[in-house]
């Protein structure tokens, strides 16, 4: 079955959640939007993460965008935060193991007691990596020690694109992990640090909208740089 599209020089998933399935085969799964897509034009190893994904779910309105301008395909936007839930859920069917590399030490205690309290048959561990721009061979080291150690079947990777997915691409050889995916701000929304928008502004499609008035100074690039040369391409 195929389960992607090519699209502007990617393979984008376009099948629904219900086939991301946690088993004997090792998956990357990463994310892609317009703010991504723009910062891997300069960004070699980003880009290449971002190829070399095994899934790489539609997460951004731009996205369905360009899958319908340029294929004449629907896609099913997919966020990061949709596909934790679904991976959280089928960990608990099966009484498996997840492990929250990234965020804050306050953030992931609060990320262990709220799967205690809605996911209770995971076995979870955490681990908060120094906050640094680029992590050394050291830090790696003890980081990829720690999950071998606890050898999840899906590792979440949490230090912002696209430090996280290229760190992920850089170690995935030397990881064990089933399923192993780059979700950010996933961290976050779930342990209520930051709020997401409601499913009303998601079905509007203004995610976007509400995040760039609650973070300006974080978010303002992507939404009035990223996206515009975007468009630009997709016109291309």
């Amino acid at each position: 079955m195929n389960l992607s599209l090519e699209l502007m020089g990617y393979r984008v998933f376009n099948k629904p959640l219900s086939n991301i399935v946690v088993n004997s085969s090792k998956k990357i799964i990463n994310t892609i939007n317009p703010h991504s897509y723009i910062v891997a034009r300069k960004d070699d190893e980003f880009k290449a993460a971002l190829q070399d994904s095994d899934i790489l779910i539609p997460d951004g309105s731009g996205i369905l965008l360009a899958s319908k301008i340029l294929k004449g395909e629907g896609l099913s936007k997919i966020s990061g935060a949709d596909l934790h839930c679904h991976l959280l859920n089928i960990l608990n069917d099966t009484a498996g193991s997840v492990f929250y590399m990234g965020s804050s030490d306050d953030v992931l205690q609060t990320i262990q007691e709220k799967l205690l309290s809605e996911f209770s048959n995971i076995n979870v561990a955490t681990y908060s990596p120094p906050y640094k721009p680029e992590l050394s061979n050291k830090d790696s080291e003890l980081i990829i020690q720690k999950i071998n150690e606890f050898n999840p079947d899906v590792l979440f990777v949490g230090m912002t694109a696209p430090k996280q997915e290229k760190w992920l691409y850089k170690n995935k050889d030397k990881l064990n992990f089933k399923i192993a995916s780059s979700i950010g701000a996933v961290f976050d929304f779930y342990a209520g640090t930051i709020a997401r928008p409601s499913q009303f502004w998601l079905d509007l499609h203004l995610e976007w909208l509400l995040r760039l008035l609650k973070e300006p100074r974080r978010l303002w690039k992507r939404n009035f740089i990223s996206a515009p040369l975007f468009l630009f391409d997709i016109l291309l």
